[in-house]
């Protein structure tokens, strides 16, 4: 006898329909083949052991079970319940017929219990596509694997439920969830605000910039002046996560495991803020299992490196194409799979290795060399990915003790939306391009050319600063992202003037001057 079922295997973003084909003989031999990992071929025993709780036999018979495609590799435990429902169907203890119309996935507990497995949802927008009738899931992710439409989602405690559920002895009723309202209710939901920071006028200023043009920013200043404080911040000021994005991301997080129960679409846009220790894998993913790093889970939103010249070097160095193309492709002996990473990168650091060059309230003790140093941790071509360089100053008593709060992330908010809005209609006809720090040399020079007063300013400033060649065009990104802001046309003097202000680390005497 012979009976299929049909389950996924999920590759990186790649997902696979995998039709687990099972065939029983007079024998006493178990057989699994279609190039299962170690986890696959450990379901026999759990199996077994299900069954016999649930007051069923394990067949004493030669039993066969592909996963076909047999020559893609199959990780994780989710075919389990796949594997059961087929050599329970086959030994005739439960009808076949309704087999075909569902996806099952599941990972078996020894008395039966299903268990929630890694990567739901782009299984159930893969059994969609496949147009099954509906997709039978562990309890605990149903509600992750409901937000896809037109798919029935059936959540199952154990074993005997989907039984008796594709026997036609029991009704269950698809999950329901009402998508876009859960969406748009978590929306604005931040525990932190910028209404808490108190001072740090030009620094606020400074992330609304960043915020409005999707600019990667690094923060300068001594110990406890906020650096970490108002990147944590950043988030709330952030252009809301559309449906579309919000779906890409959660797919991400659902493939790591990162998805909770009773959780459905991530809302907010993601902050991701790991060790300095932080290995190589750990950042841009991989491993014996391709799963995503930090960037990709930091996808459409804020990557924060705190303290950066502590990472190791080499651990930052592989930053630097992802920054630039907004996607990371691994490739190994085994495989090869793509992750996106379109993030903001948020970093902080000490001015040196003290912490306290130029703090009027402290004296540092460190030479020019060790500050020279300290700064080369971090390698031009990085810094050159870093648009916005500012520098914090400790806030004062006088700004610290006041009463009254400062301005709120949702008024700073509204002004980033509106500036994106812009950019939106700007790049509407370019592909790939969504802000001002997208822009690539030739819609620089379409979008982003100054007056020339604005010319003559930024020639004074390259030349007196010592700035670089690179300095030239992050400039003009963010002068354009300024005048976004105050919604002109035209890219004026102020605006350029402002910019350069944001460019310290560029110029060539960090070391040698007092800030």
């Amino acid at each position: 006898m012979f009976v299929k079922t049909f389950c996924a295997a999920v590759n990186g973003l790649e997902v696979t329909t995998v039709t687990v084909e099972v065939s029983i003989t007079r024998g006493v031999l178990y057989h699994l083949t279609g190039l299962g990992d170690a986890a696959v071929k450990e379901s026999h025993d759990r199996i077994a052991a299900a069954l016999l709780n649930n007051g069923y036999k394990f067949p004493v018979a030669d039993i066969t079970a592909n996963l076909s495609p047999a020559d893609l590799k199959k990780e994780g435990s989710g075919f389990d319940l796949p594997l059961a429902i087929a050599i329970l169907a086959v030994d005739g203890k439960m009808q076949a017929d309704r087999l075909a119309d569902y996806m099952l996935v599941g990972e078996l507990g020894l008395d039966g219990q299903l268990r929630p497995v890694k990567g739901a949802l782009p299984i159930a927008i893969k059994a969609r596509a496949e147009h099954f009738k509906g997709l039978i899931v562990p309890k605990a992710n149903e509600h992750e694997a409901a937000v896809v439409d037109k798919l029935d989602v059936y959540g199952m405690n154990n074993i005997l439920e989907v039984v008796n559920f594709l026997n036609g002895s029991s009704s269950s009723e698809p999950c329901v969830v009402d998508t876009r309202r859960e969406f748009y209710a978590r929306q604005y939901q931040f525990d932190l605000d910028f209404s808490d920071v108190r001072g740090q006028e030009s620094v606020k200023r400074a992330l609304e910039v960043a915020a409005a043009g999707g600019h990667n920013l690094i923060m300068i200043g001594p110990p406890g002046s906020g650096k970490s404080m108002m990147a944590k911040r950043l988030p709330s000021i952030l252009p809301p996560l559309s449906l579309s994005e919000s779906l890409e991301t959660t797919q991400i997080h659902s493939i790591a495991g990162k998805i909770g129960k009773g959780e459905g679409l991530i809302s907010q846009r993601p902050f991701r803020s790991p060790h300095h220790t932080i290995s190589e894998v750990a950042l841009v993913g991989g491993g014996q299992s391709p799963l995503p790093g930090e960037i990709s889970l930091a996808h459409n939103g804020v990557l924060f490196a705190d303290e950066l010249p502590e990472f190791n070097k080499h651990t930052l160095e592989v930053l630097r194409q992802p920054l630039e193309d907004r996607q990371i492709t691994i490739s190994r002996a085994k495989y090869t799979v793509t992750y996106p990473c379109s993030f903001m990168f948020v970093a902080s650091m000490n001015p040196c290795p003290c912490g306290y060059y130029g703090d009027p309230t402290h004296t540092c003790v460190c030479t020019p060399g060790q500050i020279q140093r300290y700064m080369n941790k971090i390698s031009g071509p990085l810094l050159d990915r870093i648009d916005i360089q500012c520098e914090i100053a400790p806030v004062p008593f006088k700004d610290l003790s006041k009463a009254a709060p400062g301005e709120t992330s949702g008024q700073i908010r509204e002004r980033v939306i509106k500036a994106r809005a812009i950019q939106t209609e700007r790049f509407n006809e370019v592909k790939g391009v969504h802000c001002n720090a997208q822009m690539s040399e030739r819609l620089i020079r379409q979008y982003a050319q100054p007056d020339s007063e604005g010319l003559n300013i930024l020639r004074i400033a390259m030349e007196r600063l010592k700035l670089s060649a690179r300095a030239y065009n992050r400039i003009l990104k963010v002068a354009r992202t300024i005048a976004d802001l105050e919604g002109s046309e035209q890219i004026l003097s102020s605006h350029i003037a402002e910019a350069i202000g944001y460019r310290n680390l560029d110029r060539g005497d960090w070391a040698e001057r007092g800030l």
